[in-house]
């Protein structure tokens, strides 16, 4: 079984403090080991059970339903594009078209250099400037074809 580091049991620890309910800090030791980590793997999901003292199905359970926990490995920049209606009618297909055409990807998939993944999203709430787009914790909207190749080139 993997261990987690000690920055990462002290911080999840902390949380935990932080709650009448330790396993309440649930999410945030997701959050703590995704941050140190890249994404969730199954064996660092356990470690982070142990520390929070819930079963890894419980700690499983929440990090399926909170889609903002990567599973799997991503890439150095997730994109992640609002799918919600107000963004549906101002162009998502046509922005979710040109992304999937310009990285070579689909949902769900890492570009080949390990740069970006692609997911989708169901609300941005960023519905006054759709197309909306979401890269790390920076937020893009009013999104065109010359636009993404803009926003693209800031993410090495």
């Amino acid at each position: 079984m993997i261990e987690l580091s000690q920055t990462e049991i002290e911080a999840i620890r902390h949380e935990m403090s932080l709650y009448e309910d330790p396993g309440a800090a649930t999410i945030e030791a997701l959050k703590i080991v995704q941050e140190h980590r890249g994404w969730v793997s199954d064996e660092a999901l356990e470690a982070a059970a142990v520390v929070v003292g819930v079963t890894p199905t419980q700690m499983e359970a929440v990090a399926t339903f909170y889609n903002l926990i990567f599973r799997q490995p991503v890439g150095r920049h997730v994109i992640m594009i609002c799918d919600s209606i107000s963004c549906y009618l101002t162009g998502y297909e046509e922005i979710l078209a040109y992304l999937k055409k310009t990285l070579g990807i689909e949902f769900g998939q890492t570009t080949p250099d390990d740069r970006f993944t692609l997911l989708p999203i169901c609300c941005l709430g960023d519905c006054d400037n759709g197309p909306s787009m979401r890269v790390g914790e920076d937020y893009h909207g009013r999104l065109t074809p010359d636009r993404v190749d803009a926003i693209l080139a800031e993410y090495k």
